[in-house]
C-alpha cells in the first residue's frame, strides 16, 4: 500500500495539503538542515488509509541548499492488516526546486521502504510546477520490488498519480487547501488493494500546525474492503466513505 510527496521537504504527513499538497518547494535563500514531526488520527496516502484508520506519528529530517537541491528522510507507522504484517515506512527523498515571484518548479526521486516483511519497497519520479496558488504534481512509478502476478506489469511508468492543489489564505491566518488527485495502473491496484483507476478529493483548513481536513474517494462499496473482502482477518478500510482527519505537526530547525 502506499503515500506521497513532501509539502516543503518533508512527506505529506497525513493527507494532502500537509501532507500532500505537494505544493512546490522553493529554494531558500541558505543551505539548512530541519527537521519536523506530526501525529495524526488516520495516515491518509492518495485517499487511502495506510494505518487502517487508526492513528500515526509521523517525522523527518530535510537539507536544502540555497542552490535547489535538497535531500530528506521520513518515517511513519503504518499497518494494513490485523497482523500488522507492515510496521513502518521510511522514504528517502531527493529533488531540485526554485521559484520566482509567481512560479514554482520541483523535479526529484522518492524511494518508499517497508519492513522486510511487506515485499512492496518501490521508487517513483516527480514533477511540481506551481502558479500562484495552484500547483499540479505528476508521479510515475520507476521501480518495484515485488514478483508480478498474471497480466501485470510494474514496469517503469505503469503506474501515475496526479495531484492538483490549490491554497486560499484566509484573513485569519488560516489557509484552506483544495485537492483532487488521479491514481492509476497495475501497481496502484496490487498495492492498494483496489480494483479501479480511482479519483481522490479533500479540503483542508490548516492554522498554527493544526489541520482538519476531509476526504474521499470515487471508489465504490465494492473496494470498501481493499480488495481483501473475502478474507475475515483483514479489517475493512471503507475506501468509498468520507474520512474525517485532524493533525498537528511541529518544524525545526537544527
Amino acid at each position: 500500500m502506499k503515500k506521497s510527496l513532501m509539502t516543503t521537504f518533508k512527506k505529506p504527513l497525513t493527507v494532502t495539503a500537509i501532507t500532500l499538497a505537494v505544493a512546490s518547494v522553493s529554494a531558500p535563500s541558505y543551505a539548512e538542515l530541519s527537521g519536523n514531526v506530526s501525529v495524526t488520527n488516520n495516515y491518509l496516502w492518495r485517499g487511502l488509509t495506510q494505518s487502517i484508520n487508526e492513528a500515526a506519528v509521523q517525522g523527518g529530517l530535510d537539507y536544502a541548499s540555497e542552490s535547489g537541491f535538497y535531500i530528506g528522510t521520513w518515517v511513519s507507522n503504518v499497518s494494513y492488516d490485523s497482523d500488522d504484517a507492515y510496521s513502518y515506512e521510511h522514504d528517502i527523498y531527493f529533488g531540485f526546486a526554485g521559484e520566482t515571484d509567481s512560479f514554482s518548479y520541483d523535479i526529484g526521486y522518492l524511494y518508499y521502504n517497508y519492513d522486510e516483511n511487506a515485499g512492496y519497497d518501490f521508487g517513483e519520479i516527480y514533477g511540481s510546477i506551481g502558479v500562484g496558488n495552484f500547483s499540479a504534481t505528476y508521479w510515475l512509478l520507476s521501480y518495484a520490488e515485488p514478483d508480478e502476478g498474471p497480466g501485470e506489469d510494474f514496469g517503469f511508468a505503469e503506474a501515475s498519480y496526479l495531484s492538483l492543489d490549490y491554497a486560499i489564505p484566509l484573513a485569519s491566518g488560516a489557509e484552506l487547501g483544495l485537492h483532487a488527485g488521479y491514481h492509476e495502473g497495475d501497481f496502484a491496484y496490487s498495492f492498494n488493494g483496489v480494483t479501479d483507476d480511482y479519483w481522490d478529493y479533500n479540503v483542508s483548513l490548516s492554522k498554527d500546525g493544526f489541520t482538519a481536513t476531509v476526504s474521499m474517494t470515487s471508489l465504490g462499496d465494492d473496494d470498501d474492503g481493499d480488495g481483501f473482502e473475502d478474507y475475515a482477518s483483514m479489517p475493512a478500510r471503507d475506501n468509498d466513505e468520507i474520512k474525517f482527519v485532524v493533525s498537528y505537526g511541529v518544524d525545526f530547525e537544527l
